[in-house]
């Protein structure tokens, strides 16, 4: 087989506003076991829209966008940042299987993320894309929020060439995308790139990360999060709270928090923590927080359909908190 024979099937981002999903939720509320967790854990995020003085805070984890859900995030940003900014360069990811010869794969140049393929040289050209970026700027430490809005500056010059992408609505709506674990991603490669070649370079403040998004906290006051997974992004946003109180300015708990993971409790890591745990911290209210044992391929589009159907969000305004941070002058 050649390299066609397997980048043949583009993976489809769902559309959740082409189905209503209320009556399946409401018909979930009166079951059991996951089913009424994601009927329960629909309501808080319901009610988390229709709070007006409540700001949001989305966090993900795990190669969410290669799977078919970018759209129904950008969604969520329009009314991670590397899949996302390889498809708005006019690149896709490609249908597979996990039963496969991945060293047929690797001799081909194509990397697999479960059963979702990708092609290598469109990868690298996604990694010499952040390197060009990287290369344009001032050499300095930068948030990972910063560089970030520099790819969706980069994507408004030049264009998008896909029907949505995260980054750049972020970047038009003023929304700050934080990467905490920048480097472990292939938008790292671009990175080491930039940094081998330059005596003089930039880097991916991390501290920096979480002092910005405790300012985002400070500003907001009352916060609700929805984290899709669990690693380093639901622990960046639930420690704010923390780093408030040692800061002098305290600010409440989260007052909702919502999580869909597959992970499991009883090893101690932090991805399967309940949100009860989170409590103990003083990080999350015990009023309206619920934990969601599910897939996010499954779970996810069946939650936003009915949040979106339902409106709640419409009561909302937009917050532009990138406004908060004082841009720094390019050369």
């Amino acid at each position: 087989m050649q390299k066609q024979d397997f980048l043949k099937e583009k993976v489809r981002h769902i559309d959740v506003t082409e189905f209503d999903a209320r009556p399946l939720i409401r018909a979930y509320g009166d079951m059991a076991f996951q089913a009424r967790n994601l009927a329960t854990a629909t309501d808080y995020v319901n009610r988390m829209m229709a709070d007006r003085e409540c700001g949001v805070i989305l966090t993900l984890a795990g190669s969410l966008f290669s799977a078919g859900l970018k759209d129904a995030v950008a969604l969520m940003i329009e009314n991670v940042v590397d899949q996302d900014f390889f498809e708005a360069l006019g690149f896709r990811h490609y249908q597979g299987s996990p039963q496969v010869d991945d060293n047929q794969l690797r001799e081909l140049g194509i990397d697999r993320i479960y059963d979702t393929y990708i092609d290598e040289d469109e990868l690298r050209i996604c990694d010499m894309t952040i390197a060009q970026i990287a290369d344009s700027l001032p050499p300095r430490a930068y948030s990972s929020r910063e560089f970030i809005r520099e790819m969706g500056r980069y994507l408004d010059k030049e264009g998008v060439k896909a029907d949505r992408s995260i980054i750049y609505e972020a970047y038009r709506k003023d929304v700050p995308i934080f990467c905490p674990a920048f480097s472990d991603c292939s938008a790292g490669f671009g990175l080491v790139h930039h940094q081998w070649n330059r005596d003089e370079y930039l880097t991916i403040d991390s501290v920096a990360d979480f002092k910005e998004l405790t300012q985002v906290k400070m500003e907001l006051g009352e916060t609700g999060i929805l984290m899709i997974g669990g690693g380093v992004p639901k622990n960046f946003t639930q420690d704010v709270v923390v780093a408030t109180e040692i800061l002098g300015q305290d600010q409440p708990m989260h007052k909702y928090a919502v999580q869909i993971t597959v992970a499991d409790e009883r090893d101690g890591a932090l991805s399967g923590s309940t949100l009860q745990e989170a409590c103990s911290w003083g990080k999350v209210e015990m009023t309206w927080e619920q934990m969601v044992f599910a897939e996010a391929t499954l779970a996810l589009p069946l939650l936003i359909s009915d949040v979106f159907h339902r409106g709640e969000w419409r009561v909302r305004k937009g917050r532009a908190l990138n406004r908060i941070f004082k841009e720094k002058a390019r050369v």
